[in-house]
């Protein structure tokens, strides 16, 4: 049974860093505030909720458990609470997210100009 946790807990360590070392790589390499933004957000939720999944297995039934089920809570909800407060600060700001650029050669052509009549012609 102990073998059992220990690999569980392991398992979830490897996991929540994992994630974590992916959000930091995010942050690095994406192109604007809003997609870093959401990178980081998953980071803080999914990898240290998970890193703290893997430290509670390995307390057991302790008070440090209780202690850590409190910090994952805090961070669960106010991790989205802060990216979403900050976000819709840049948004008010007037910080623009940056879109793709627009294609020179679209893959469909425009729609026919419409007749004099009002009517289209026929396609």
């Amino acid at each position: 049974m102990n073998l059992v946790v220990d690999a569980l807990s392991w398992a979830c360590l490897v996991a929540g860093g994992l994630f974590c070392a992916v959000g930091a790589l995010g942050l690095l390499r994406m192109p604007d505030f809003y997609t870093r933004m959401h990178a980081a957000s998953v980071t803080d939720t999914l990898g240290a909720g998970l890193v703290l999944l893997g430290l509670m297995l390995q307390a057991g039934l302790t008070l440090v458990t209780v202690k850590l089920v409190m910090v994952g809570l805090l961070l669960f909800f106010t991790g989205p609470v802060a990216a979403h407060a900050l976000t819709k600060a840049a948004m008010m700001r007037g910080l623009a997210p940056k879109l793709a650029e627009p294609d020179p050669s679209p893959a469909f052509p425009s729609p026919p100009a419409p007749l004099p009549g009002g009517e289209r012609g026929a396609t």
